[in-house]
């Protein structure tokens, strides 16, 4: 899953990575390394301009709130909870078909956080000693370095309540998509702990390496089954994990020093 993520990239960087040729300075959001749910996160898209004559797709970097609430809800209180959507089933769930086919995104991050039950903790919570195990996060990422394009997709949301020049009539929330994590090896191991992927969680965010961003972003292709063959994950070997301070396990810590890779798990999270 996704439950946690970084960005901290500019979106001057992101305007070059992407090749991004429309965005608002007055959307610029501060670099963040605790990204949650019902947070403002940035967003590339291919999309007509508002106003505009040209009816061409124009790529964007907008910011949209976390958490993805359908066109046809009646509140948007559930989407805090909508913010994964499982690529298995993305194309027939309700909630994200009508995105699927045709409001697709990328959410850049620098990577993102996963939390592991220790062994030992485990050991105590099965002989029932301990309700509660204290878990190790562990912060996964591109091993060289590039951005972590997450593929995600957009919805617009109306409030009715609402007047129509009212700056919080429409809202655009996203969710970000997750496949089966890998069994292989990861391309950077920690020197104790997990050495691939599903060994923290069986589930992971969606990677779209470069080769696969504009079919994805590509607004006219909406035939369900066409785009299924971009669900595919990444090529094996691509990424690296490391455990990382319990602090990041409080949203309120925000900092680059969440970054900070441990040289081993801290003490009572021993994987």
């Amino acid at each position: 899953m996704c439950g946690r993520y970084a960005a901290s990239r500019r979106p001057e960087d992101l305007a070059g990575i992407f090749e991004i040729e429309k965005w608002e300075p007055e959307e610029t959001l501060e670099p963040d390394y605790n990204v949650a749910p019902t947070k403002e996160v940035y967003a590339v898209l291919d999309r007509p301009l508002k106003n505009a004559d040209d009816p061409r797709p124009v790529r964007q970097l907008r910011t949209l709130k976390w958490g993805l609430v359908p066109s046809w809800s009646k509140t948007p209180e559930g989407g805090a909870r909508m913010i994964n959507a499982r690529a298995e089933t993305v194309h027939e769930k309700p909630s994200y078909r009508r995105a699927f086919a045709s409001r697709r995104c990328i959410l850049p991050a620098d990577g993102y956080y996963e939390w592991v039950t220790g062994k030992q903790e485990r050991d105590l919570e099965v002989e029932g000693k301990k309700k509660r195990p204290r878990k190790q996060p562990y912060f996964v990422s591109p091993a060289d370095g590039s951005v972590f394009a997450m593929a995600g997709l957009y919805e617009f949301w109306r409030d009715r309540t609402l007047p129509d020049d009212h700056p919080r009539a429409w809202w655009v929330t996203c969710s970000v998509i997750t496949t089966e994590a890998e069994t292989s090896p990861l391309a950077v191991a920690p020197a104790e702990g997990p050495h691939a992927l599903a060994e923290i969680h069986p589930r992971m965010p969606l990677m779209l390496t470069p080769d696969r961003w504009d079919a994805w972003l590509d607004p006219s292709r909406t035939d369900p089954e066409d785009l299924r063959g971009l669900l595919a994950p990444p090529p094996p070997g691509l990424m690296r994990a490391y455990p990382v301070t319990t602090a990041v396990s409080n949203v309120r810590n925000n900092g680059p020093e969440l970054l900070k890779e441990l040289a081993a798990p801290e003490e009572g999270t021993l994987f």
